[in-house]
């Protein structure tokens, strides 16, 4: 392992050419599995806050989270972010992040962008030391709803506090949430659709999604179910929007308890028959 595994502020780490902020918790790599934290479009480490030791806690398993290049206190990027960044970001750095945190079997756990950004990496690159997904409020392609509410918040950033609540956890607060805006909001991103990563995916997947998320329909996770060829379980959250682990904590984390023990079962039985 080449990083110290720790959760104090100012780690980092490199990868797709940049200088980017990490934190770990829990058992190191070579003592357990670990869950690999893939942030949201406007995420970082610290906006997942206490979520990565209540994992620690109720997994046992090692967990590590970075922030993407143009987020938290990683490296800045330059404007605008081209409409397939969440597949560079898949394609182009998350192995390096894997490799260089000498990370030997992990579960990928991603919430909306970070979700997707999972997906498509399961689904494109060939590394059998993932041995699982959880998607957490994922997209696949876009839905009027989602545009309205980015839409939505781009007036909050413009005209409300959200500029100032999103500027405590990022360096360049107008880089994190305009490389993401305009993306979204770009009118060629209306045909983006990424739905055949799925199509590759070969290791189990938790799939949990609030009922009363303003970003995303149901229909993302039935075009999981239904295009997917291996096990999918799902979790629908009554009472929850956009950020179950927030929402939903009981819930969320008792969800992905019992999907990592499963795992861990199943890991168990196959070396007793091997």
């Amino acid at each position: 392992m080449s990083i110290i595994w720790s959760d104090q502020a100012g780690l980092r780490l490199k990868a797709g050419g940049k200088s980017l902020e990490y934190a770990a918790w829990g058992p190191e790599p070579s003592a357990a599995p670990t869950i690999v934290l893939l942030h949201e479009g406007l995420g970082s480490v610290a906006q997942w806050r206490d979520f990565p030791q209540q994992l620690v806690d109720a997994t046992g398993f090692g967990v590590l989270a970075y922030s993407r290049a143009g987020y938290g206190a990683s490296d800045s990027i330059e404007l605008p972010r081209p409409l397939d960044y969440m597949t560079r970001e898949a394609t182009g750095t998350v192995k390096e992040v894997l490799d260089t945190a000498g990370i030997q079997q992990a579960v990928l756990l991603g919430h909306s962008d970070g979700a997707t950004i999972a997906a498509i990496y399961a689904g494109s690159v060939s590394d059998m030391r993932i041995r699982a997904l959880v998607l957490m409020a994922p997209h696949f392609f876009t839905e009027p709803i989602g545009i309205a509410a980015i839409k939505a918040a781009g007036d909050a950033y413009a005209n409300g506090d959200l500029k100032q609540k999103l500027s405590k956890y990022h360096a360049d607060v107008d880089v994190a949430f305009q490389g993401w805006y305009g993306a979204w909001t770009d009118p060629a991103f209306e045909s983006w659709n990424v739905a055949d990563a799925i199509d590759h995916l070969r290791i189990p997947v938790l799939a949990i999604q609030g009922r009363d998320d303003p970003y995303g329909t149901l229909a993302q996770i039935q075009e999981i179910e239904t295009r997917i060829y291996s096990p999918i379980e799902t979790a629908i959250l009554d009472g929850c929007r956009h950020a179950p682990q927030q929402d939903q904590p009981h819930a969320t984390l008792e969800a992905i308890r019992e999907f990592c023990a499963r795992l861990d079962r199943m890991e168990r039985e196959v070396v007793k028959t091997a």
